[in-house]
């Protein structure tokens, strides 16, 4: 990784341990990431598999999503969910799962975060107006990051 990366993930780092509210600490995440990639839009969603769905918790960007809820199985998220891991989609119109939030997004990787079991309880959600403005070395520090943010996903009473 960058030497820049290392600061990325001290700062998400202290923004998951600093013990604040969970959407204010998610928010502030989300901000981080965008401005850390000078992407057009992240967002954080929670997977509730008991009710079959995932919503956005918090964004960063111009607007919020199409889709705030949406069904678990749809979606690029639902290839995250079943356990294929970060999906890195290069050009999102060759991909037929992808569910159009904004028209202008071109490429879009979504991170999973992990509970202790392994399974999906959460997603990072990147989307770029360029194609194929994720490589290997942005999908590697995305997961990282997913790692470090994870407590964000355990905060009592989901806050």
């Amino acid at each position: 990784m960058a030497p820049h990366s290392h600061k990325l993930l001290a700062d998400l780092e202290r923004i998951a341990l600093a013990g604040d509210a969970r959407v204010p600490s998610l928010q502030a995440v989300a901000d981080l990431l965008r401005d850390a990639g000078g992407y057009r839009w992240a967002g954080l969603y929670d997977v509730d598999h008991a009710a079959g769905a995932v919503r956005i918790i918090v964004w960063s960007g111009s607007g919020s999503p199409a889709f705030p809820t949406f069904p678990i199985t749809k979606g690029l998220t639902s290839a995250v969910v079943s356990g294929l891991g970060t999906i890195n989609v290069g050009d999102v119109a060759s991909d037929p799962r992808y569910l159009t939030a904004f028209g202008t997004t071109r490429s879009e990787i979504i991170v999973p975060v992990f509970d202790k079991e392994g399974n999906v309880v959460g997603t990072i959600d990147i989307e770029s107006e360029h194609l194929n403005a994720f490589g290997p070395e942005v999908q590697a520090l995305l997961e990282a990051s997913s790692r470090v943010i994870r407590p964000l996903w355990f905060k009592a009473a989901r806050e």
